[in-house]
């Protein structure tokens, strides 16, 4: 029994590490840069049509690269839906893309509908996305402003809704609080 209990704590104990170092992997200095501008992408949305970045031109963007499976992705979710209702936000214009990475339809169908989120929600089914953002780590979330320039760019999980207030007011709302 003791064996057993050992087993099972030592299968949990990998099972988290291996998580952890999925969703916090390293990035590198190809990824685009605060000050460069942002790298344009089309993909489709799970109504299956196609939005490009390019179409939110002089509308300040969170693009924020996410998984189902990770879970500070997942923990940060409901901070996003309630930044994309924010009324303060809505009326400067704040576009919130999530883009999810290699998942398929139904799989992010369900999270979004579990989840009960209401902003646009993208699918890199092949990766092309994540690979030219060169996403190391999820969450990732890059602060683009109206003149696609990335302001800011935060890797990992936002803890509370206020962490994304503070971060978009010292980034693409810094003129524009």
């Amino acid at each position: 029994m003791k064996n057993q209990i050992k087993t099972m704590v030592s299968v949990i104990f990998l099972a988290v590490i291996l998580t952890t170092a999925a969703c916090a992997g390293n990035t590198d200095s190809r990824s685009p840069a605060d000050g460069r501008l942002a790298p344009e992408f089309q993909l489709r949305d799970l109504e299956g049509e196609l939005v490009s970045l390019g179409s939110f031109e002089g509308r300040p963007v969170m693009l924020n690269f996410w998984a189902s499976w990770c879970g500070p992705c997942r923990d940060e979710m409901p901070y996003l839906q309630d930044v994309s209702k924010d009324p303060r936000w809505v009326e400067k214009g704040l576009v919130l893309l999530a883009i999810n990475i290699q998942e398929s339809t139904s799989v992010v169908q369900k999270f979004v509908d579990d989840f009960g989120l209401t902003f646009t929600v993208l699918l890199d089914t092949n990766g092309a996305v994540t690979e030219r953002y060169n996403i190391g780590s999820i969450p990732t979330t890059y602060f683009i402003d109206g003149d696609g320039i990335i302001r800011d760019v935060r890797i990992g999980a936002f803890a509370r809704k206020a962490d994304i207030d503070r971060a978009l007011l010292n980034s693409i709302m810094k003129d524009n609080p």
